[in-house]
C-alpha cells in the first residue's frame, strides 16, 4: 500500500466506504447512500478501480458500487474518485457472493467481473468466483435486460465461465469484444505482452 492510498483510507472512507446493514439489501440502501434513485452497477473485484472510475465517469446518471476486500485497491479507487470528482461511486469492503445473495431480485442494471483470480491449479478450481452458484445468484440480481460482463486472460477459466453461464436459462450471451465499460488497463497490457489472450464475455438477463 502506498502512502497516498493509506491516507485515502484514513480521510475518504466516510465519503466512499459503505457499511452494509444486516439482512436483505433493498433499494432504500442505495437511495440513501447516493441520495437519489438511479440504475445500479456493481463491479466485483475492482483491482485498482480504473474500470469502475471509467464507468462512473461515463455514466454519471448511474449509481456505481465496487465490491472488494483489497485495501490498497480501495484506497486507489478513492483517490481516483476524488481526482475526477466522482460522486456516484460507493465502495463495499465485503466478500462478493455474500453481498449478491442479499440483494433484492432484479435490482441491478450491470455486473462487471474483470480478471478474477483464475486459480490455475486444479486443486484450487473450487476457489474460483465464477461457478454455477455464482451464475445463478447473479442472474437473480439482474433486472430484465440487465448485463453481466466478464473478462479473463486465462482461457481454461473462460471455458468454465461459458459452461456455467450457458446452464442458466435466464441468461443469454457469449464471447464478445471488449465492452466500452472496460478500459484497457496496465494489467491487461502486461498480460497481452506476455502472450495471454483476453476473453470478454457478455450475458443479458432475458427471462
Amino acid at each position: 500500500m502506498t502512502a497516498a492510498q493509506a491516507r485515502a483510507l484514513d480521510t475518504l472512507s466516510d465519503e466512499y466506504l459503505l457499511t452494509l446493514p444486516e439482512g436483505p439489501i433493498g433499494s432504500s440502501l442505495w437511495a440513501a447512500a447516493f441520495n437519489r434513485t438511479a440504475p445500479l452497477a456493481i463491479e466485483i473485484g475492482f483491482g485498482n478501480g480504473a474500470a469502475l472510475a471509467h464507468l462512473a465517469l461515463a455514466h454519471a446518471d448511474w449509481n456505481c458500487v465496487g465490491v472488494d476486500v483489497y485495501r490498497p485497491g480501495i484506497g486507489a479507487l478513492m483517490l481516483a474518485c476524488q481526482k475526477d470528482g466522482l460522486g456516484n461511486v460507493r465502495i463495499v469492503e465485503n466478500e462478493a457472493l455474500s453481498l449478491l445473495k442479499r440483494l433484492a431480485p432484479a435490482s441491478v442494471r450491470l455486473v462487471n467481473v474483470f480478471f478474477p483470480d483464475p486459480w490455475p491449479k486444479a486443486r484450487h478450481h473450487k476457489r474460483r468466483l465464477v461457478n454455477a452458484g455464482f451464475a445463478s445468484v447473479v442472474a437473480g440480481c439482474l433486472e430484465l435486460g440487465g448485463t453481466l460482463s466478464l473478462a479473463t486472460d486465462w482461457e481454461p477459466y473462460a471455458e468454465q465461465m461459458v459452461e456455467v453461464l450457458a446452464a442458466v436459462p435466464t441468461l443469454d450471451g457469449g464471447q464478445t469484444g471488449r465492452p466500452e465499460s472496460r478500459p484497457l488497463t496496465a494489467f491487461e497490457a502486461k498480460g497481452t505482452a506476455a502472450g495471454r489472450t483476453v476473453v470478454d464475455l457478455t450475458y443479458r438477463r432475458v427471462g
